[in-house]
């Protein structure tokens, strides 16, 4: 990142040299929006919101996990291998394990995976039945596949395979103690198999973030149709599904009206990680957010981003204990901008993975693009990795776009002609 991120950094307030959440580093100066007289911070730029929010946090302190519960979870160290993989040589295929030129005097009964103890060595024209994944003895030189051939009256005819053919020989995949994995990454089913098959029965992990949910604004319906100048709550059953995608553990969704004691009571009572917020963060009459965190003696570290949409998103962090506070606008594509631009950062930093990227594409058409902001445009990215279009309904208060969705383009102020290059923020899966 250039300089611009590392005075971004600048913005952040002095903390806890101790707290187990925050980066070591020199004192930082407090937002302007924290001074007595309350004039507003400069917005962040998208990208130095995004260098913020990961900076500011540390890595949960490590956990040894069982492999059947570390799905999700982030290596804490290097994963490396306690064994040979294989840790002997196997036969790849159901055949005979066969010496030296065919035809071969069959030998000793079959011999199949998991078997105990060493078979016995095979003398030059020998044959022994073998089943993929046993064990190969001394001496063999091939494995005649079973539908290369024939046995009968106690002797093996077939092609003869290539010196070595279909043996899967011991440390083919790796020796023990090499490193198979690096720390910081998360773990998915195919990772918790290779733990399983280099010796591993428990991990160091980071933990999953814990992360609730405050839903704001009296105006918000949580059952049936909208009525009577009320809306549904879109943000509310969006919301920790999408932390959950990005990586945090929710555990819980509180909705709160526009009570400004009840926010208070809920930020200073929790017990997250991180606790998101939707709505209130502009400067409306029942706005409290931003209010209340200044009562709590919260530091402002990004008071806004020169975004759209969501330009109004906020990131504090709460006086003893750094426990950070990620305001999402009310406007649901706006709150989608929040998560993907200061959320998700933060949950990469506190599980010990490395800062998400963007993905290089190419513009199908040409993308409008605001006049000094970046634009978030909801599209579709093709499976053949061709152009990417924009998707209609993106309007800051629209999900049709986004639920169509497969990333967004990060579209620079003044927009995209058709074949420029464009950065890709990938959507996460359930």
């Amino acid at each position: 990142m250039t300089d611009e991120f590392d005075e971004a950094l600048a913005l952040a307030n002095g903390h806890r040299p101790d707290h187990p959440t925050r980066r070591p580093a020199a004192p930082l100066v407090p937002d302007p929006a924290d001074a007595p007289d309350r004039r507003p911070a400069p917005p962040h730029t998208w990208e130095s919101a995004r260098t913020v929010a990961y900076r500011s946090a540390v890595p949960l302190p490590p956990r040894r996990l069982p492999l059947e519960r570390a799905l999700g979870h982030t290596l804490a160290a290097p994963l490396t291998a306690l064994t040979d993989l294989p840790a002997f040589d196997t036969s790849a295929m159901d055949g005979w394990a066969v010496s030296g030129p065919g035809p071969w005097e069959l030998a000793g009964p079959g011999l199949l995976a998991g078997a105990p103890g060493r078979p016995e060595r095979l003398a030059d024209g020998q044959a022994v039945r073998i089943a993929t994944g046993a064990r190969v003895p001394d001496g063999t030189t091939g494995i005649v596949r079973a539908e290369h051939g024939t046995a009968r009256a106690g002797r093996l005819r077939g092609r003869l395979p290539r010196l070595g053919a279909d043996i899967r020989p011991r440390a083919q995949e790796c020796r023990s103690g090499a490193e198979l994995l690096p720390a910081g990454t998360r773990l998915a089913p195919a990772a918790l198999g290779l733990a399983a098959a280099a010796g591993y029965d428990e991990l160091d992990v980071h933990p999953l973030p814990r992360a609730e949910v405050l839903v704001l604004g009296d105006e918000l319906l949580h059952r049936g149709l909208p009525h009577d100048g009320r809306i549904r709550d879109a943000l509310g059953p969006m919301t920790g599904p999408w932390l959950a995608a990005l990586g945090a553990e929710v555990l819980v969704t509180r909705r709160l009206g526009d009570d400004a004691d009840a926010l208070r009571e809920a930020i200073e009572t929790s017990r997250a990680d991180l606790i998101v917020t939707t709505g209130g963060t502009a400067s409306g009459p029942v706005d409290h957010l931003r209010a209340t965190l200044r009562t709590l003696g919260a530091t402002t570290l990004v008071g806004g981003v020169t975004v759209r949409p969501g330009h109004p998103m906020l990131l504090a962090e709460l006086p003893d204990g750094g426990t950070p506070v990620v305001g999402l606008p009310g406007n649901p594509l706006a709150a989608v901008a929040g998560l993907l631009t200061l959320a998700a950062p933060l949950l990469h930093a506190l599980s010990g993975r490395m800062p998400p990227t963007t993905r290089a594409a190419v513009a199908g058409e040409a993308f409008a693009g605001h006049r000094e902001d970046t634009h978030l445009v909801p599209v579709r990215r093709p499976a053949d990795g061709g152009p990417v279009l924009p998707l209609n309904y993106a309007g800051p208060a629209m999900l049709r776009g986004i639920a169509a969705a497969s990333a967004l383009a990060v579209v620079p102020p003044g927009g995209l002609a058709p074949h420029d290059p464009v950065q890709l923020l990938e959507l996460p899966g359930a």
